[in-house]
């Protein structure tokens, strides 16, 4: 468990986990007014929130099964990427994949947000990489 500042600028609960064994906190819209979505727009919510996160981890937010599921919401780029060192406000980008047009409301949750460990890779140049059973096999090349 770690422990990190978050500054909460929405009228909207902080991220919190939903039971014991979530790994993602809902993460809620913060708007002056609800925003609409027609079918295959995307757009770009606010949150109201700021995180610190040490480095070595980031957050990634990911789509709600249930947005997804019931309103055709997902996130185009997910899992999106928070880095340690960004300290601007957490936003989220929203597409509309169903034929509907989707509203969204100040205080609905839109994402989750998984915080993870990661680790800093320091690349070794070389001429050639070990070989595997797979090698260079990929797009199906297990039988997919």
């Amino acid at each position: 468990m770690i422990s990190t500042k978050i500054i909460n600028k929405s009228n909207n609960p902080l991220p919190h986990y939903a039971t014991i064994g979530s790994a993602g906190m809902d993460v809620y819209a913060f708007l002056e007014q609800p925003i609409e979505i027609a079918p295959f727009e995307r757009v770009l919510i606010p949150t109201g929130l700021y995180i610190e996160l040490p480095i070595g981890y980031e957050a990634q937010l990911r789509a709600r099964s249930g947005i997804a599921l019931k309103k055709g919401l997902i996130l185009p780029n997910a899992p999106a990427t928070i880095d340690s060192d960004y300290r601007g406000e957490i936003k989220v980008i929203l597409a509309n994949i169903s034929n509907q047009k989707q509203t969204i409301a100040s205080g609905e949750r839109i994402a989750q947000m998984v915080v993870a460990r990661h680790e800093i890779v320091t690349w070794q140049v070389g001429d050639e990489l070990s070989s595997t059973t797979r090698d260079s096999g990929g797009f199906g090349s297990t039988g997919i």
